[in-house]
């Protein structure tokens, strides 16, 4: 059984910075990549960043330069460290595993974290 287990967020004023972490654990064998995504509140889910086994990382447009994502040295957790933080970016964040594959099994699929509210307000 595969969890992805995230931590950080809360609420924060404007142009402070947060830390969101997220662990994958279980039998895993492989994950392609692990990003962050963010719903806000009437909107649709949408991208913040992601990065491959690989390393490459891939931003939203609107966060280059505000937002960094980073793997952990055992390749199952990933972090988004964000700063200059605005209004707008209040959400909840989702942490996703793309295509993880467990020991054993040779077709993948995605998971998702439960979700943290990041909250920017003063």
């Amino acid at each position: 059984q595969v969890q992805l287990v995230q931590s950080g967020g809360g609420l924060v004023q404007p142009g402070g910075s947060l830390r969101l972490s997220c662990a994958a654990s279980g039998s895993i064998r492989r994950i392609n990549a692990m990003g962050w995504y963010r719903q806000a509140p009437g909107k649709e889910r949408e991208l913040v960043a992601s990065i491959t086994s690989g390393g490459t990382t891939n931003y939203a447009d609107s966060l280059k330069g505000r937002f960094t994502i980073s793997r952990g040295n055992a390749l199952n957790t990933v972090y988004l460290e964000m700063n200059s933080l605005q209004a707008d970016d209040t959400a909840v964040y989702y942490c996703k595993a793309e295509n993880l594959r467990l020991i054993g099994q040779w077709n993948g699929r995605d998971y998702w974290g439960q979700g943290t509210l990041v909250t920017i307000s003063s």
